[in-house]
């Protein structure tokens, strides 16, 4: 089973980007985080029927094309979702990657609300987009912050480590349940 991670912040040091490592830890196969700092601002000219998608779009399309499961891990800016993150979700909908892909969203935030406001957006579109999201696999992480040491930038606080091993299970399995499905499909077709 293969996963791609977006991190829908670009900072270096960013605490979403150490809950999308830890989280990563969890996952038993090959996982990628893909690039979405180089995709250019969405433009449906650039990504019309006779348009060649440019180079980052199309390396976006072909990580999540070729995952069997998606994780996003967001921070919240102004009550949504990040920009560049968002972006990147853009970049996404008409090509059909992400339809029936399981998918788990996680938001971490320095404040008590873990995030949600962006959780429930990210939420929305991905089933605008059809994906698969998995309810049990998605976390709003509250005061984020002292979770976190610096030093490793890793998450440090056992309860969300064990949150997060709780989610990515859950993404696993829900991945392993829709590849079963497609391949009985598959097999049913054929006979």
């Amino acid at each position: 089973m293969r996963l791609v991670a977006l991190s829908g912040s670009l900072r270096a040091r960013s605490s979403n980007g150490a809950v999308l490592r830890s989280a990563l830890a969890f996952f038993d196969g090959p996982a990628t985080t893909a690039d979405i700092a180089a995709l250019p601002h969405f433009n449906p000219d650039l990504d019309g029927e006779d348009a060649t998608p440019p180079e980052p779009v199309a390396a976006l399309r072909a990580a999540v094309a070729a995952a069997d499961a998606l994780l996003i891990v967001s921070p919240e800016y102004a009550h949504g979702v990040p920009g560049a993150l968002k972006n990147a979700l853009d970049w996404l909908v008409s090509s059909g990657e992400c339809v029936d892909k399981p998918v788990a969203v996680i938001t971490a935030s320095p404040f008590p609300t873990g995030g949600d406001h962006a959780n429930a957006q990210l939420r929305e579109v991905l089933r605008m987009m059809t994906g698969q999201v998995v309810t049990d696999a998605c976390r709003e992480i509250p005061a984020i912050g002292p979770k976190i040491d610096p030093a490793t930038e890793r998450v440090t606080d056992e309860a969300t480590l064990n949150d997060l091993r709780t989610a990515l299970h859950a993404l696993t399995a829900a991945a392993t349940a829709s590849m079963s499905a497609a391949a009985t499909a598959a097999t049913t077709a054929t006979t």
